[in-house]
């Protein structure tokens, strides 16, 4: 992409041939998506140590939206969609605005065949029925979640989503099957250093 840039401004500046210039336009638009989204992404890392709000984190991700969609790229578009909603959703609690969010998200995820993002969207999908009180379409939406990060090989994302599974296999008072999940959930983890998770796992144990 660099090097493309770099082609068109010279054919520019020392040719005059101006029409290439949208097309750097665009490619540069792409990139700064792809930045604001990463940015985004550590901001809101930031915040699980602090607990305070950047304020720059949502319009770094309502930027990279705009911008994606400008330059066609749904499936770009729908990780910044996931992500303007889990802003809503985590820091806010703003959980009608996030499902808005989730549900694009997960709607572009599907078109485009992004099933990282998709999971994403799921789980939170998930989470959010859970707290609704809709325990089945909870489960359901977490469960295939569970199963698109397994067929990724995304072994930390699996455990994560089994935490929620234990919770709602509680809530649906079913102590068995919460049992095998936590044992499944925490062999995941260990499996792959994921202490965090292992440390809610074993907090949702204490609870069956």
């Amino acid at each position: 992409m660099e090097n493309r840039v770099q082609e068109l401004y010279e054919r520019a500046i020392f040719n005059g041939e101006y029409d290439g210039l949208t097309e750097a336009d665009r490619a540069l638009d792409a990139v700064e998506a792809d930045l604001l989204v990463q940015r985004g992404r550590i901001m809101h890392c930031r915040f699980f140590e602090d607990r305070v709000e950047n304020p720059d984190e949502l319009p770094a991700f309502e930027r990279a939206a705009e911008l994606y969609r400008g330059v066609g790229d749904q499936r770009g578009e729908g990780e910044a969609q996931f992500w303007i909603g889990c802003f809503h959703h985590v820091i806010r609690g703003d959980t009608p605005t996030a499902v808005r969010h989730f549900t694009t998200a997960a709607d572009l995820a599907r078109e485009t065949g992004d099933d990282l993002t998709l999971s994403y969207a799921l789980r939170h999908l998930g989470i959010a029925a859970h707290s609704a009180g809709d325990l089945d379409t909870a489960k359901a939406l977490l469960e295939e979640s569970t199963e698109l990060r397994r067929a990724l090989g995304f072994t930390a994302g699996v455990a994560a989503n089994l935490v929620g599974l234990i919770y709602l296999a509680m809530a649906q008072s079913r102590p068995d099957d919460a049992h095998k999940l936590a044992d499944e959930a925490a062999g995941l983890a260990a499996s792959v250093g994921a202490t965090k998770v292992s440390e809610d796992i074993e907090t949702a144990r204490a609870q069956i």
